[in-house]
């Protein structure tokens, strides 16, 4: 199903493309990622937690990739992309991690997910150089590990790094919108919303989905 529809979303860029003066661009980021839902209960599949005092946070990543601009109508373009991008969240506190026989009083736990996304937006020029967009995106899940670290007083006892890849769904798709401001000289700047509507466990244990928070500058041709 994921292939069908990555090919068909292909097939619209080339022959959209095929028909209207394109300007290609790159670009490359920040992002501030996190999970929304059953966060909490997702780690606890992972790892056995104790029930000391957790707390959940953003995991920072990167994204860089590359887009097409299509002019559809004046002060409005269709604009594809494809790129690499981090995701996923992080966890700190008292875990409890049975596998390593370990109890860490300053223990952290990170799920680092990497996916090749590809957004299909509209975008609008509200100003000279501001436009908003938004649109549907697909994601393929490449790879997802998992980070344990854990130690006392400063020092790492434990560091151990686990491939959870198998534990997720492959495709991800969310709706993507936010602001962005072109330059006169091809620079642009970008601040972006992804709202995953697709469930991240395989095994439907729990609910929980990505959210990312997208800042990027690129450079349009």
């Amino acid at each position: 199903m994921k292939y069908k529809l990555t090919l068909a979303a292909l097939s619209v860029i080339i022959i959209t493309s095929a028909k209207a003066q394109v300007s290609y661009g790159v670009q490359a980021g920040v992002n501030i990622a996190n999970w929304k839902g059953d966060a909490l209960k997702s780690l606890n599949n992972i790892v056995d937690l104790s029930n000391g005092f957790i707390t959940t946070k953003s995991k920072t990543g990167f994204n860089i990739g590359g887009y097409a601009n299509i002019p559809i109508a004046q002060n409005f373009s269709f604009e594809p992309g494809l790129q690499y991008s981090q995701k996923g969240y992080s966890m700190q506190g008292d875990l409890k991690i049975d596998a390593l026989k370990f109890l860490g009083t300053n223990a952290s736990a990170k799920v680092e997910s990497h996916y090749i996304d590809v957004p299909l937006i509209a975008k609008a020029e509200v100003a000279k150089g501001l436009s908003i967009y938004a649109g549907p995106q697909l994601s393929y899940l490449a790879k997802s590990n998992l980070h344990v670290d854990a130690g006392i007083l400063g020092i790492s006892l434990v560091n151990q790094k686990m491939d959870i890849t198998n534990n997720f769904n492959r495709l991800d798709i969310s709706i993507t919108g936010g602001l962005g401001y072109k330059f006169n000289n091809g620079f642009n700047v970008k601040a972006g919303y992804d709202y995953g509507l697709s469930k991240l466990d395989k095994n439907n244990n729990f609910k929980a989905y990505n959210r990312v928070i997208e800042l990027s500058v690129g450079f349009t041709f």
